[in-house]
């Protein structure tokens, strides 16, 4: 496996690039190979594990008693008819 060094990164860049991997839990190194390996064509995209965070804003945002409503309707939901799998 080879190495290779790159030289003229700017404080912007190497911040951008830092503030990157940690958001994504990587190293810097981690993430610059997937970017590379992404943009010369390497790396497929994946088809089926699509994350999305358009939701994440409601994240914590339920009082006790609205979760307890909405997971008893869940719960409710997940009821086996038993006359149906006879």
């Amino acid at each position: 496996m080879g190495s290779l060094s790159i030289r003229g990164v700017d404080n912007q860049l190497a911040t951008l690039l830092k503030e990157k991997a940690v958001i994504a839990q990587k190293s810097v190194n981690q993430l610059v190979l997937e970017m590379l390996r992404k943009h010369v064509g390497l790396e497929k995209p994946k088809r089926y594990t699509a994350q999305y965070d358009d939701l994440d804003h409601l994240f914590g945002s339920w009082t006790e008693d609205e979760f307890q409503h909405i997971q008893k309707k869940i719960d409710s939901e997940r009821q086996i008819d038993e006359d149906l799998w006879k």
